[in-house]
């Protein structure tokens, strides 16, 4: 049995902290006061300036009045702020000093040590209850000879053992949550004491010791099962290449490598993950970029272009290498953006899904740059022109920092503009955010505007990391790869939920999966079997924590 001696009573517990209560509190109180008219007037007038500065209501005379009087209380604040300083500084250091001799071995540690002395005794309790339950059990099941009797008692009898889990799991509750409110009582002090101004290394310690006590198996399998599966699958591949292949999979090299090939792809993920937070996708990602690629080719051509577009055989040497660069740019992110708006204006003027309205792009595409090419490839562009936008310094592929770029500025919209806030409202409810003045027309249009951009930014970028090569048929699949990065990095088709890191992970996940897969010698055919299997498991994951939250 659990040594019930070291358990502390509510009333112990007490006992223990009112010492250390006492003690901090007391200097607390010399605090605040010295605070009265210093640090805590400081703070309220700065946030009165503040209010004044953007104030509409006086005239330009009364408010330079208000701020010029705010602003001399704010110096007389600041004097006194600065003459407590020193004094405030020795009260915080003697309560710090104080918590750190006796919170953990006064407090603390007893109470963790009957925490463990009560998960003991609620599990012996729980196992107790149990054998008692079974036991009962057992002795009705004798005494009855009837089928539904039978069946009802086990009925019954499942249904005690449930309800003494969660009694036995509603204690364990209880005694996290006691040991969790001791350990912040102290950060509770500290905060008071400092004004929430933490060291990197404390923050820390309060983040893990959060995650921790918020810590729930289940969900943790639900978010991350995936990722680990991958991670295994990975370490088998890193296992055998070597053995199958005499070549190392996981060099510095081959890591560059992938990377390389993930920068053009991390731009359509971009762009499609916006639309997919809006519970929407994109099937003419691919296309986009075999009309980019074809359009960047033509213009960054070495020499005239031996393949036509609409009969028409088109020559840009005349201009400057960086002029053509630019051009080829301007063009892929223009035609892009035309057709993504059209697929946009149709998805939020009509409420037509995207699936319809992207399929339609894709069709309407792939039939317009075949027929007016002819399908063909229309070979290399100027061999100066990688070496200009996309060098490799030192053996690393600057490609790499053009996605970086990407992803900065992607996030910087996603979570720090009107645009990025309303993307998330009308994702999760487009009702709600309607109802709430957000333009849900607009923003619908500016999600496919934004993907357009991102899709004719990839495409100029795969055409020169290729050195051209652009036709109709490139870029076939593409728009898989981009909703399966997009998925795996827990961007949800229910809308309204998902990270630009988890697009990140998704991307490289799969850009690697797929280098390893090919440096293994396995099938094309069978590297989309893989795919599917990933795809499926995402979703249905994704579709398990939707249906919990339910």
């Amino acid at each position: 049995m659990a040594n019930e001696n070291k358990i502390l009573t509510a009333e112990q517990e007490k006992k223990l902290l009112q010492p250390i209560d006492d003690y901090v509190g007391k200097i607390q109180s010399k605090i605040d006061a010295l605070r009265a008219d210093g640090t805590e007037k400081v703070i309220s007038l700065q946030d009165e300036i503040d209010s004044l500065k953007k104030d509409k209501i006086y005239t330009k005379e009364e408010k330079d009045a208000r701020l010029a009087a705010a602003q001399s209380a704010l110096d007389k604040a600041k004097a006194v702020e600065a003459q407590n300083k020193d004094e405030i500084a020795k009260l915080i250091a003697d309560a710090e000093n104080y918590l750190k001799a006796h919170y953990d071995a006064e407090y603390y540690q007893p109470v963790c040590e009957s925490c463990k002395e009560e998960k003991v005794l609620a599990q012996e309790k729980y196992s107790a209850r149990k054998a008692e339950l079974e036991k009962a059990h057992q002795e009705n099941l004798s005494k009855l000879s009837d089928s539904q009797e039978i069946k009802d008692e086990k009925y019954v009898h499942k249904n005690r053992l449930f309800d003494a889990k969660m009694e036995y799991e509603k204690n364990l509750q209880q005694v996290k949550d006691r040991r969790h409110a001791a350990y912040a009582h102290r950060h509770h002090l500290l905060d008071m004491l400092r004004l929430s101004k933490f060291s990197f290394m404390e923050t820390r310690a309060e983040r893990w010791e959060n995650y921790k006590y918020k810590f729930n198996a289940r969900q943790f399998f639900l978010n991350n099962g995936l990722y680990i599966a991958i991670i295994i699958i990975f370490i088998i591949l890193c296992a055998i290449t070597p053995i199958i292949k005499n070549v190392p999979l996981l060099t510095y090299n081959n890591v560059l490598n992938i990377l390389q090939q993930a920068s053009p792809r991390m731009f359509l993920a971009l762009g499609v993950a916006g639309l997919i937070m809006l519970a929407g996708t994109d099937l003419s990602v691919g296309r986009m970029v075999g009309m980019g690629m074809t359009a960047a080719t033509i213009i960054m051509h070495q020499g005239i272009n031996t393949g036509g577009v609409f009969g028409h055989i088109f020559d840009f040497t005349s201009l400057p290498v960086p002029a053509r660069v630019v051009l080829a740019l301007v063009m892929c992110i223009l035609l892009c953006t035309v057709f993504t708006t059209i697929a946009g204006f149709f998805t939020a003027k009509f409420k037509m899904h995207p699936f319809i309205s992207t399929m339609a792009n894709m069709l309407v595409i792939f039939g317009l740059v075949t027929y007016s090419t002819k399908g063909v490839s229309f070979g290399a562009i100027e061999s100066s022109i990688p070496g200009m936008i996309i060098p490799k310094i030192n053996g690393f592929p600057t490609i790499i920092l053009w996605a970086v770029a990407a992803i900065i500025v992607v996030w910087f919209i996603w979570n720090k503009t009107t645009f990025g806030k309303n993307l998330y409202a009308v994702g999760g409810n487009p009702e709600a955010a309607a109802v709430s003045g957000i333009s849900v027309f607009r923003v619908t249009v500016g999600a496919f505007v934004l993907a357009g951009i991102l899709y004719g930014f990839g495409s100029w970028l795969e055409c020169i990391r290729m050195v051209g090569s652009g036709s109709a048929a490139y870029g076939q699949g593409w728009e898989m790869d981009a909703i399966a990065a997009c998925v795996v990095g827990g961007v949800s088709f229910t809308g309204g939920i998902g990270k630009i890191s988890g697009v990140v992970v998704g991307v490289f996940i799969f850009t690697a999966l797929t280098y390893s897969l090919t440096t293994l010698g396995i099938d094309t055919n069978l590297q989309f079997v893989f795919s599917g299997i990933i795809i499926l498991v995402a979703v249905m994951l994704d579709c398990l924590k939707y249906v919990q939250k339910k």
